[in-house]
């Protein structure tokens, strides 16, 4: 058996993707969901969709946009399939109660790093900029687990009174799994009038799919070691400036999510099934 058609990647349990599209399909989760003959895209960015994800000769690489699926080409990757972010078949199986409660302040994702590299800036100066823009208005951070973790990063944020959460764990090699993840991230999205960080993010095209209008601003701050290759923070501003800004359209927010996270290209149950290598098992 060619070594493409076995492979399956421990990055499709981040957020809880690989249980979220397994129960969009209807296909039971025996403590994991089951096994992806590929990889899937774990979060917007500006390059090819995966970055430095590691992956075998002829695996196939589901990707979230047309647009994603573009650039992903034009830097050489191959055995591409758009099938839009697990967060649109979130959307799909949790609408948005007719009865909701009225929402209010800003839920602010402060750019993060991750295991292998952390993020230098000034938290304390950030805040002030937050004070500033969002006045007084309730306002929620959320912090990557390592940050939340950190005492002196999360105290800073709860000192200046500010309502603190962490959405949970990413996931690493099939441990720390949070299948919940993108639940919880949706339900505070979905309290919140505005979104905002000081990087174009995932989160910040995730709110803007549910309504929350957007706002991007503050120091970016600086990627320990990140790769310039993809043009970084200057690429950032230049393609997406008009979703920068304390302000911005709702009408271009709204359009740029459905653009980027592929809300127009989902897949139905049987197309994800048989992309994914899940027919077999289901007609078991």
């Amino acid at each position: 058996m060619a070594k493409s058609a076995v492979a399956v990647h421990f990055s499709n349990h981040y957020y809880g993707h690989a249980d979220l599209l397994a129960r969009f399909c209807g296909e039971p989760i025996v403590e994991r969901a089951p096994r992806i003959h590929g990889v899937i895209q774990h979060g917007w960015n500006i390059g090819d969709g995966i970055g430095q994800t590691k992956t075998v000769d002829g695996m196939q690489i589901f990707v979230w946009s047309e647009e994603l699926r573009r650039r992903a080409w034009s830097m050489g990757r191959r055995n591409l399939a758009v099938i839009g972010a697990p967060w649109a078949y979130l959307l799909a199986m949790e609408p948005e109660s007719a009865d909701a409660p009225e929402r209010a302040g800003t839920i602010w994702y402060p750019f993060h790093g991750w295991e292998k590299q952390k993020v230098m800036g000034d938290h304390g100066e950030l805040i002030k900029t937050i004070r500033r823009v969002e006045g007084d208005e309730p306002v929620t951070v959320c912090l990557y687990w390592q940050e939340f973790q950190t005492k002196p990063v999360r105290d800073l944020y709860e000192r200046a009174g500010f309502r603190v959460v962490c959405h949970g764990w990413r996931g690493q090699h099939w441990a720390r799994r949070e299948p919940e993840f993108l639940y919880k991230q949706l339900a505070e999205l979905r309290k919140h009038k505005r979104v905002a960080s000081n990087r174009l993010s995932t989160a910040i095209f995730y709110g803007a799919s549910v309504g929350c209008e957007i706002a991007v601003y503050g120091d970016p701050m600086v990627l320990e070691g990140d790769d310039p290759a993809s043009g970084g923070q200057e690429r950032l501003r230049r393609q997406w400036g008009d979703l920068h800004g304390e302000r911005v359209d709702p009408a271009l927010s709204a359009a740029a999510a459905v653009r980027e996270l592929g809300i127009d290209r989902m897949l139905t149950p049987p197309e994800l099934r048989e992309l994914f290598g899940w027919s077999a098992w289901h007609d078991r």
